[in-house]
């Protein structure tokens, strides 16, 4: 006798909700026992980065059964607030990307896991640019891990320069001297910069280094300080820097709208061939498919200098955060990140391992600059980049005398660091 069709369909729903009851029950029960690493990243979908990690988070967490990565992907644009908020209100996730620039701040929170004795035994230090851990270190202990670098070179167009029969400038004098042999030959501007934007502080960082002089150095008491008022030889050296910035500007080595600029006009301008040189980073390589013709010349070199060679040594950092319940297993997941396998598949040209570089000039060309890489000293940044970047308009946009630049940017840094309560005495 063949059963009804009726009663037949009922029995294979019933069968099938008691399968998904039961595989539901089994998967929160596997939930349950797993260790959740809540994991906060600023993927974007489209890079190869995040691809790999799509295939290399699965690849962890099978050969850790009891580890699961919960990603969730923010902008940075979104990131730092949300990380505060989640700080302040006990959410915080246990590992998540960042900039450099949050180190301070998050540091006089609490929020940071002491990573000191963790690296102490981790057998791939040795492997990491001291430099980038250097940079993560405040007051002797570790508060985070190196997600990437971001090292900045000269980038210039070699046809431009041939046309103007001038070599890769090494100095800022140099740089000025071949300027109008470029724009003779060639009708276009010689150097670019971005005036204004997240850019513009990291690149007078730059140049600040380059003539000897420091935004903030440590004081006795484990705080900071701006010296120029102090220091007359140092503060002389930073007015050298705004006069650098002018003159490029009445001598029409850069662009006229340059003082205006964000980093895309600054990128997007030079991939385009619209000025010859600039300090820029290995990320400009992506811009070869959207203008294979304008960046067919793009040569890189060190970038000049006045006093010293120096550039800007970004460090895109992991942070890991106190109030994880499971900071062994987040450590060990960093760790993973920071491999060889991760670093080639998802950094391959702007890794935190010197044993992982791409042998090309946007590889190798970049990784060499690193021990010439200048960083943000770990103190609440905020208020010192906006002044920073308000220092370049007094400069460029008001014609303010260099001097008077120098003593206005200096003491608004140390106006910033007492707010902060960061501020250390003077010597």
């Amino acid at each position: 006798m063949s059963m009804n069709p009726t009663l037949h369909r009922r029995s294979l729903l019933a069968g099938a909700a008691a399968l998904v009851g039961t595989t539901t029950v089994a998967a929160r029960a596997r939930a349950a026992d797993a260790t959740t690493i809540k994991f906060w990243a600023a993927f974007s979908p489209a890079d190869p980065d995040y691809k790999a990690a799509m295939t290399l988070i699965p690849a962890y967490e099978k050969a850790h059964p009891g580890v699961h990565v919960e990603l969730q992907t923010i902008s940075y644009d979104a990131l730092h607030d949300k990380l505060v908020t989640a700080v302040a209100g006990g959410d915080a996730p246990d590992i998540s990307w960042g900039l450099a620039e949050w180190l301070g701040e998050l540091n006089r929170m609490n929020a940071l896991l002491d990573l000191t004795p963790l690296a102490a035994a981790w057998p791939d230090r040795s492997a990491i640019y001291p430099d980038a851990l250097r940079a993560l270190t405040v007051d002797g202990k570790l508060r985070a891990m190196p997600n990437y670098i971001g090292l900045r070179a000269m980038l210039y167009h070699a046809d431009m320069l041939k046309a103007a029969n001038v070599e890769p400038p090494k100095t800022w004098a140099e740089l000025l001297a071949a300027a109008p042999k470029i724009t003779a030959a060639t009708g276009k501007p010689a150097y670019g910069i971005a005036g204004t934007g997240v850019r513009s502080p990291q690149e007078l960082l730059v140049f600040l280094a380059q003539n000897d002089a420091t935004i903030a150095k440590p004081t006795a008491d484990g705080k900071f300080r701006n010296t120029w008022g102090e220091d007359r030889d140092e503060h002389a050296r930073v007015a050298e820097v705004f006069a650098f910035y002018q003159a490029l500007q009445a001598q029409k080595a850069m662009s006229a709208d340059a003082k205006s600029w964000g980093w895309q006009e600054e990128d997007t301008n030079f991939s385009l061939g619209q000025y010859a040189i600039v300090q820029d980073g290995a990320w400009m390589q992506s811009y070869i498919a959207q203008s294979p013709k304008g960046m067919a010349d793009v040569r890189i070199a060190p970038p000049p200098f006045s006093r010293k060679p120096a550039t800007f040594f970004e460090v895109a950092p992991f942070y890991l955060f106190r109030a994880s319940a499971n900071p062994q297993a987040t450590w060990d997941f960093g760790t993973y990140m920071l491999g060889q396998d991760w670093q080639a598949a998802c950094n391959p040209g702007r890794s935190v391992r010197t044993d992982v570089i791409k042998h090309d000039q946007w590889g190798e060309g970049f990784t060499s600059l690193a021990p010439t890489g200048v960083v943000f000293p770990p103190v609440a940044l905020g208020g010192i980049i906006r002044a920073m970047e308000d220092s370049i308009g007094h400069a460029l946009r008001e014609g303010e005398a260099p001097d008077a630049t120098a003593t206005w940017l200096s003491d608004n840094i140390n106006r910033s660091l007492k707010r902060s309560g960061e501020l250390g005495p003077a010597s």
